[in-house]
């Protein structure tokens, strides 16, 4: 056990010393990024065979199995997932791990990873109207809503972005374009849909989700802004799942204890609270991979069906820390991408996008 600690404790030292160090050369483009706004919508780029359009409309969003993601989802396009890491510089190889249980799971790298520089997350530290401005960019580019997920100061930062796309701060928000690295001097998006201008400002989400948000990460200075904000969810997300676990200092309100962690809708949007067990830890619950490497967890998780207080599973073969939660997300994930994909295959053959949302 001490050899185990003193191993763990050499990694992350390493971690820290080499801080900084690390680069990413993971680069890609589509010619969708380069096309101005004014131009064209994105529904004539949008070439899918029609048989594959009526598999992805006859798919439920809520029982979406690995045959459904590898055989009929990975063969279309996919929405932008968002993730923002916590607040210690390490951290950040959290939200590495979970991209990469993403990508192995099914997911498509190049909706996972950033397309400026190759990451895998924006951090905790980032502006709240930048990752707001990103999402609006994603969301002209692709024709579908994005995802976001935060973890720790990732997760108060995420729920600030809700409030930003709500006007709760600014009633102007400007693009900011992730190949340039810079904001765009507009403050409006062109709508992939319909081809008509409307303002950042408004711009939803389709699904949202924190773990660890709140606690003593309250006090630090770039969080103050949220305040009494971040248990409530404003309609600039369809859907968001919040999750805490007892006895969590960092994360958790009252170390985690009572209804002061519960999250609530402001208007429509779909809010869940999940209280995680009590083994996912604070620090690491991002770190997800594993999971996805071994048929026995990669397989509990695509059966999931969640729960407000999900129980730990037992008798893997495998390691299956951190478990609950990541199928608890990847459900959310690949119930969304099936409802984006249906929404812009109906906008594509002129019927009402959000007829059939539910």
């Amino acid at each position: 056990m001490r050899a185990h600690r003193a191993s763990v404790l050499l990694t992350f030292a390493a971690a820290v010393i080499c801080a900084g160090c690390g680069t990413y050369k993971y680069r890609y483009s589509e010619p969708a990024y380069t096309q101005k706004p004014e131009q064209e919508t994105v529904l004539k780029d949008v070439k899918l065979d029609p048989a594959l359009e009526d598999r992805i409309l006859a798919l439920d969003p809520d029982r979406v199995t690995a045959e459904d993601v590898k055989n009929t989802l990975s063969r279309a396009g996919a929405p932008q997932i968002v993730n923002v890491h916590g607040g210690i510089y390490p951290v950040y190889q959290a939200m590495e791990s979970f991209g990469k249980f993403l990508v192995a799971m099914g997911y498509p790298e190049n909706r996972v990873r950033n397309p400026g520089d190759g990451t895998y997350s924006f951090s905790c530290y980032d502006d709240s109207d930048k990752i707001a401005g990103v999402i609006a960019w994603y969301y002209e580019k692709q024709g579908m809503r994005p995802m976001m997920v935060g973890h720790s100061q990732g997760g108060m930062q995420a729920i600030k972005v809700l409030h930003e796309l709500a006007g709760d701060y600014s009633t102007r928000l400007r693009v900011w374009n992730p190949l340039t690295g810079q904001f765009e001097k507009r403050a409006w998006i062109v709508d992939p849909l319909t081809g008509a201008k409307r303002p950042v400002i408004g711009i939803q989400l389709s699904y949202t989700s924190a773990v660890g948000a709140g606690g003593l990460t309250r006090f630090m200075p770039n969080q103050w802004s949220i305040g009494d904000r971040l248990r409530v969810i404003p309609d600039t997300t369809i859907e968001f799942t919040g999750f805490y676990k007892h006895l969590d200092i960092l994360g958790g309100d009252a170390f985690g204890f009572g209804p002061g962690n519960s999250y609530r809708a402001a208007g429509k949007a779909q809010v869940r609270t999940v209280l995680l067990p009590f083994s996912h830890d604070h620090y690491f619950v991002p770190y997800t991979l594993h999971l996805a490497e071994h048929s026995d967890t990669s397989g509990w998780i695509n059966s999931y069906v969640p729960s407000g207080e999900p129980s730990m599973p037992r008798g893997f073969s495998a390691p299956s820390s951190n478990i609950v939660w990541a199928a608890d997300v990847w459900t959310g994930i690949k119930k969304h991408w099936v409802l984006e994909l249906q929404r812009l295959i109906r906008a594509k053959r002129g019927l009402p996008p959000d007829a059939a949302t539910r």
